[in-house]
């Protein structure tokens, strides 16, 4: 079982930055590979970024590829979300997510899926 708790979202003017913890319970969070969704009022949720359990491998969204980096303290169960140059489209509620791979993180949902509350993000024009 793990529990995760968001933090750090706001609002922020288009250009800005932003980064997003996610804590996690638990002794077990070096073992769960770590995502990000965002989700937009009347939109699906959608993938944003994730990391390996190791951290050495991440994978992102072509939308926010070369602006949001993703990052993790296992000594912390912390995972971040570090949100550059930011738009207007990227305003959503952001959710953290646990899973058991790298690749299983990065699907839509899945049966071994944890997830975080959610923090609203908020990027004014």
């Amino acid at each position: 079982q793990v529990q995760l708790v968001e933090s750090g979202g706001g609002l922020v003017q288009a250009g800005g930055s932003l980064r997003l913890s996610c804590a996690a319970s638990g002794r077990t969070f070096s073992s769960y590979a770590m995502g990000w969704f965002r989700q937009a009022p009347g939109k699906e949720r959608e993938f944003v970024a994730a990391i390996s359990t190791s951290g050495y491998r991440t994978n992102s969204a072509d939308s926010v590829k070369g602006r949001f980096t993703i990052s993790r303290e296992n000594a912390k169960n912390t995972v971040y979300l570090q949100m550059n140059s930011l738009k207007p489209e990227d305003t959503a509620v952001y959710y953290c997510a646990a899973d058991t791979s790298l690749a299983s993180v990065t699907a839509t949902s899945t049966p071994s899926r944890y997830w975080g509350q959610g923090t609203q993000v908020t990027v004014s024009s």
